[in-house]
């Protein structure tokens, strides 16, 4: 495997200790260490120099792992450096280091208009309480404007705002397996955020962003409105804006869902093959340029220049990066006629682009599409060998699926890690795909550009041919979907297992193109860790009792769970956003297998759960309910509970409570508005033992076995 590129991966060589850097960097605040940290990079760099000068003087030659280590140190110091400072936190005019009444930042992003609110990135430029207290900022911080659908366009790219500095750290996940946002954040350097009533952001002037960026934002909002010229279905407008341009704001999650589930989600995504779709037409165009004297050069500047231009337009997703880095190595490399490695080119993309960016080396797009592309170069040769197919169509249809074997086999730990599912039909989904995406390409491109050349008839009939190829594809998914089997889900991994599932699959391939028995043992040894990890988290659930009172801000609910069975006391609906974003995901990584959904004005019972009316029963625990409507009287003896969970703003007065009921916990749901906790919690002292606030705090978990 690698041995095979053994001399030609030098940059793989360098990749990994800089990876190991940028790590470290994430994983510590070596930041501290700034100036130690530059100063061994100096004492590396004078060194490093120094052997090569002196190498034949101090003999060396000898000892060629001196320098090999020393290249290596330096390399990764460099590594932690670059990390360090990319991190904004990490300079001295970042915006919240000073105290300001007001900010002037600019838009860095496309707005996005969903749900009455408007969303995007922007970068702190001065921050001060006049304009004569002032001083230069740097950062970048989430603002959240709110906005009818007729002013949702008043803002784009480049404008620069004036707002107040208002600013808040962006909340961790308050409840169990939710998705982490502040980290996602976090990742892209974006650190506070700020939500903005219409009035309290004043435009100071308009198209001050990268011209490049500006102009090729607005060139694709042309373009997705000629998809919607000259498409009828709203459905294929989204996927063909998606798979085309890049453009993500209005695919719907249902779609999304179905390409998830058949292992195509990397159509919907701009990436290499795209590229490469659009490097072969241009190849194509420019073919008559090689018949002339400097007509190959010519014809690689063009072809570069107009890669990096699509790229653009696509918005430079980690996938489009690595790829057009990769098809610009191998023009170059062609053009001057020298031999290419591809597994060195691909590395040489991902050095340079974590040297500009650091912080993608997080991003679950970069690391699938470099694992898929290593996968393809390294793997899919040995899996194609493993059958010795004659028939010569036959042969043509094994090399698409030991690809696509290749590309899901090595991403799936990350998969299995990040998005808890593994497609099982991914075979038949993507030769299913393999023809539409093609037309989908060439047809959407025809389409825009018989449109921009004004040819009707042909646009009319592009966008035509372009809107039932998807259509087709989108059916078909949706068909392979809904078949039984289609994907396992519910897979939850900790860090610690998907390392050693990633390792163990490596070994696997090993084994599979070395024949070494020894291999066997480390296999059965990884396998084995792996197992006893994954049986141990099976059976703790199986045992385990719970009940989980969740931090949301518009309803409450609350999850009462024996073993993989569980009730659900909440007025959510299992389609409701809020119940896919925060709730699902506790009750997947539970395991839960038979859920019941109860309604707080519902009375049931099962043999493990009994609700009537404002009382619960969970096993051995008492919970009392204290609703918007719930209506208490003075009691002579106060009832014994175990817990009291206020929600809604109850209009029962807390003196009432405090003298009908004792018990251990008062839990105030995350629905309660801060006037009514701070009134309420001053009248409620004489029974409580402890009192735990959901809201912006994190869920609570009561574990019993």
């Amino acid at each position: 495997m690698l041995a095979d590129h053994k001399g030609e991966i030098p940059f793989v060589v360098y990749l990994l200790p800089f990876m190991l850097g940028i790590a470290l960097v994430l994983q510590f605040n070596l930041a501290i260490y700034q100036q130690v940290l530059l100063i061994s990079f100096f004492i590396l760099l004078a060194g490093f120099i120094a052997l090569n000068v002196f190498y034949q003087q101090t003999g060396l030659y000898r000892k060629p792992w001196v320098g090999g280590i020393l290249a290596h140190l330096l390399i990764l110091v460099a590594g932690i450096l670059c990390t360090i400072n990319y991190d904004s936190r990490n300079q001295t005019a970042y915006f919240t280091k000073f105290a300001a009444k007001h900010l002037l930042v600019k838009v860095n992003s496309e707005p996005q208009f969903k749900n009455n609110m408007l969303r995007f990135t922007a970068s702190a430029i001065t921050s001060g309480d006049s304009t004569t207290n002032k001083h230069e900022a740097s950062g970048n911080l989430l603002v959240v404007m709110r906005a009818d659908s007729a002013h949702a366009h008043d803002l784009s790219y480049g404008d620069v705002l004036l707002v107040q500095a208002k600013y808040t750290p962006v909340d961790p996940p308050f409840n169990p397996a939710e998705f982490n946002y502040k980290q996602y954040l976090a990742h892209q350097d974006i650190y506070m955020q700020t939500f903005l009533n219409p009035g309290e952001a004043v435009t100071v002037m308009h198209n001050a962003g990268n011209p490049v960026i500006a102009y090729s934002l607005q060139l694709r909002q042309r373009l997705v409105a000629r998809f919607k010229q000259y498409m009828h279905s709203a459905e294929a407008v989204s996927v063909a804006s998606t798979l085309i341009l890049g453009y993500k704001a209005e695919l719907d999650n249902d779609i999304l869902q179905a390409y998830s589930k058949t292992g195509t989600i990397h159509v919907l995504s701009v990436s290499g093959a795209h590229v490469a779709i659009i490097f072969v037409m241009i190849g194509w165009l420019l073919g008559f340029m090689d018949r002339y004297r400097y007509g190959k050069l010519l014809k690689a500047i063009f072809t570069i220049a107009l890669i990096w231009y699509y790229s653009l337009l696509t918005g430079l997703s980690p996938a489009v990066c690595r790829a057009a880095v990769m098809i610009s190595f191998i023009i170059i490399g062609k053009t001057y006629n020298r031999r290419i490695s591809t597994l060195n080119i691909l590395a040489a993309s991902a050095f340079f682009i974590l040297l500009i960016d650091p912080f993608l080396i997080t991003d679950v797009g970069f690391q699938l599409s470099y694992l898929a592309v290593a996968g393809l170069i390294v793997f899919q040769p040995i899996i194609y060998n493993w059958l010795d197919i004659q028939n010569k169509w036959l042969d043509k249809l094994w090399l698409p699926c030991s690809a696509s074997i290749a590309a899901q086999a090595i991403t799936f730990p990350l998969s299995a890690y990040y998005f808890h599912q593994f497609p099982l039909c991914f075979l038949l989904s993507n030769l299913f795909i393999l023809l539409p995406s093609l037309v989908i390409m060439y047809a959407g491109i025809a389409c825009l550009l018989f449109a921009q050349m004004a040819i009707s008839v042909l646009a009319q009939f592009s966008g035509w041919v372009l809107e039932k190829s998807i259509l087709l594809m989108d059916r078909g998914l949706q068909i392979i979907e809904r078949a039984s089997y289609a994907s396992i889900g519910k897979i939850w991994l900790t860090r610690g297992e998907y390392i050693v599932l990633f390792v163990l699959l490596i070994l696997v391939f090993c084994l599979l193109y070395y024949k070494k028995p020894a291999l066997l043992k480390a296999i059965f040894a990884g396998a084995l860790i792996l197992s006893v990890s994954l049986g141990f988290k099976r059976i703790n659930g199986t045992r385990t009792n719970s009940i989980t009172f969740f931090s949301l801000k518009k309803q409450p609910a609350i999850l009462f769970k024996q073993g993989s069975r569980a009730v659900l006391l909440t007025d959510l609906s299992d389609t409701d956003k809020t119940y896919r974003y925060s709730i699902q995901p506790c009750l997947d990584s539970n395991r839960v297998k038979q859920l019941s959904i109860v309604g707080f004005k519902k009375d049931t019972a099962t043999a493990f759960f009994r609700k009537q009316g404002q009382l619960v029963r969970f096993l051995d625990w008492d919970i009392l309910v204290i609703g918007r409507a719930s209506q208490l009287k003075p009691r002579y003896a106060p009832v014994k509970i175990n817990y009291l969970f206020v929600t809604g703003d109850p209009k029962v007065p807390g003196a009432v409570i405090d003298t009908a009921f004792t018990f251990n916990t008062l839990i105030l749901a995350a629905d309660n508005s801060d006037r009514f906790l701070a009134a309420f919690k001053p009248t409620v002292k004489n029974n409580v033992e402890k009192m735990y606030v959901l809201k912006r705090n994190k869920s609570l978990i009561l574990l019993s076995n």
